[in-house]
């Protein structure tokens, strides 16, 4: 009996042909192909709480994830509009102490504290951030930095808001499961949000604004307003992680202004891969633990932070979501010619 000849293809090549542009595929092997790494995150996050023995890493998850939207919201607005903003903290301060006062001066529950909070913090960052988006670059980038640190300071000096002490005794969640799988639901519904967004006609102007914005500013397009949209679903993301933290803990106070908020995300996102979305929550699922795990350390901690991150500009600047991306798609199967 002949044999027949055969030979190794990519897998993804065939793929690619039948479903670029009508998004139909005409085997299980290809769907499982292309599902494949949406499922791996989806089930890896829900299985997660399932498996880790101790309610301290049960809120090391929580924290986790906190900084994952962040460097989420970081790397939408960095790569896919062009603006490098460093006010995780202020997202943060301002979803927390706007739910904090909430609860402990009206008595408001915190499934109605955390709505506004997100909100309302949103729409204060962006009127905040709105005089600086003509400004690109490092400009905007120092202008974002000032705020969190000009608020901390102000409520520290007037003693507003409980001052140094803060504001404790808030409402807290009603199990650990509600904390974990609360803020992992919005960690999965904003990754691929943002995913379906970037690939929308917005998107395309987003990424039309940061290669060029006197073009589409040419095409009658208001670039100004576009770039608030932006910042102000990027404040979403930030000021709900603010939000939910303060509920997490009971507490709130000038920590939450913090430039932890603001510098993590950006070493997760060049730790995960900037451009790609999953990257900066796989990048934050390596540091916040790992951040942990140094604890002992003390202030030598940052001393790895530097080393991972200089390592990685060094010797992996694309990041580690677009190294596996790249060898997944490698993948070769034998075909018959």
């Amino acid at each position: 009996m002949e044999s027949k000849a055969r030979r190794k293809e990519r897998l993804n090549r065939g793929i690619k042909v039948r479903t670029e542009g009508i998004y139909a595929v005409s085997s299980l092997k290809e769907m499982t192909y292309l599902l494949a790494p949406r499922l791996l995150l989806i089930l890896g996050l829900l299985i997660i709480p399932l498996v880790v023995p101790s309610m301290y890493w049960q809120r090391v998850i929580c924290m986790t994830c906190i900084f994952a939207l962040l460097a989420l919201a970081f790397d939408f607005l960095a790569h896919h509009v062009g603006i490098v903003c460093l006010g995780g903290a202020l997202f943060i301060g301002l979803g927390g102490y706007i739910s904090g006062i909430l609860n402990s001066s009206f008595g408001l529950p915190l499934v109605l504290t955390i709505p506004i909070a997100t909100l309302g913090g949103a729409l204060i960052s962006t009127l905040l951030l709105l005089p600086c988006l003509p400004v690109r670059g490092i400009y905007f980038a120092i202008v974002s930095l000032m705020y969190p640190l000009m608020l901390s300071r102000i409520i520290e000096a007037l003693g507003l808001f409980g001052g140094t002490d803060g504001i404790a005794g808030l409402t807290t969640f009603p199990n650990i499961w509600v904390d974990q799988y609360l803020i992992i639901g919005v960690v999965l519904i904003a990754v691929f949000s943002l995913r379906r967004l970037v690939n929308e006609d917005i998107g395309l102007v987003l990424r039309g604004i940061k290669d060029n914005d006197q073009a589409v500013k040419a095409s009658g397009m208001n670039i100004t307003w576009y770039k608030a949209q932006a910042v102000f679903l990027a404040a979403t993301i930030g000021c709900f992680a603010g939000a939910y933290l303060t509920h997490l803990y009971g507490w709130v106070g000038i920590s939450l202004f913090g430039l932890d908020f603001s510098i993590l995300p950006i070493a997760a996102t060049v730790l995960g891969g900037m451009g790609t979305l999953i990257g900066p929550v796989l990048g934050a699922s390596i540091l916040t633990p790992l951040s942990e795990m140094l604890r002992a350390l003390g202030p030598l901690r940052i001393v790895f932070y530097c080393l991972i991150l200089v390592g990685f500009i060094l010797f992996k600047p694309e990041g580690l979501m677009n190294y596996f991306q790249r060898k997944y798609h490698q993948f070769e199967h034998w075909i018959e010619v």
